[in-house]
C-alpha cells in the first residue's frame, strides 16, 4: 500500500445532486491527473466558499474562531492531510506547529480540516492509496494535453479569464482558474 503525499487543490464546491441540502466539494491534484469528490454539508461548504473568496463576516464564524483561538495560543495550521476513506467518510488530521515548535496531530471531519487549510493557507494532503481509492480520473487520453487546459494560457490571460469568468458568475470556474493562478505564482504550474 502506497503511503506516499499527494497536494490538492480546491477547484470546485457546488450543490450535490445526488443528496439534496449537501454539497460537493472536488479536490484535484496539482497534476490534474485525479479529482476527488466530498459531500460536505451545508455549513461547512459556506465556511470554505467564503474563506476561497477572503469574505470576511461582521463576526467571526465557527472556524474562524478556531483559527483565532488556536493562533492566540500560539500554534498554526501547518497542513491537512486525509489519510483514510472509511466506510465512505474521509478521515483527515490537521497538522499543527505549537510556538515551542512541538507538533500535534488532531483529528477532524475532511470537510472542517479544509475549511481550516483554506482559511490559513495551509497545504492540503491526501494519501496516495486513499487518492488511488476514491480518485476520479482526469485525463482521458493518457499523455496528450488537455485542448484549451490552463497551462497554454499567460499569467495575465489567466487573470483576464478569471475576471469573465466573474463576471458571468461562474464561480466553480473562478474557484479552479484562482487555484491554478496560485499555484503559477507559487512555482508550481
Amino acid at each position: 500500500m502506497k503511503s506516499d503525499k499527494v497536494e490538492l487543490a480546491v477547484t470546485a464546491l457546488s450543490a450535490s445532486e445526488s443528496q439534496p441540502g449537501n454539497f460537493a466539494l472536488v479536490l484535484e491534484d496539482f497534476n490534474n491527473q485525479h479529482r476527488i469528490p466530498i459531500i460536505i454539508g451545508a455549513q461547512e461548504a459556506q465556511a470554505i466558499a467564503m474563506a476561497m473568496e477572503k469574505m470576511q463576516p461582521i463576526r467571526p464564524m465557527t472556524h474562524d474562531l478556531f483559527k483565532n483561538a488556536l493562533e492566540l495560543l500560539g500554534a498554526s495550521i501547518r497542513e491537512v492531510l486525509i489519510y483514510q476513506l472509511k466506510d465512505k467518510v474521509f478521515c483527515a488530521s490537521i497538522l499543527l506547529k505549537q510556538a515551542n515548535n512541538e507538533i500535534l496531530n488532531l483529528e477532524a471531519r475532511a470537510s472542517d480540516a479544509i475549511a481550516l487549510a483554506v482559511r490559513a493557507g495551509a497545504p492540503i494532503f491526501i494519501l496516495e492509496h486513499v487518492i488511488e481509492e476514491a480518485g476520479i480520473m482526469t485525463t482521458s487520453l493518457a499523455g496528450r494535453p488537455k485542448k484549451g487546459s490552463l497551462a497554454e494560457y499567460t499569467l495575465t490571460e489567466l487573470e483576464e479569464l478569471l475576471q469573465k469568468v466573474v463576471e458571468k458568475e461562474d464561480y466553480e470556474s473562478a474557484v479552479r482558474i484562482r487555484s491554478y493562478i496560485e499555484k503559477r505564482r507559487q512555482g508550481g504550474g
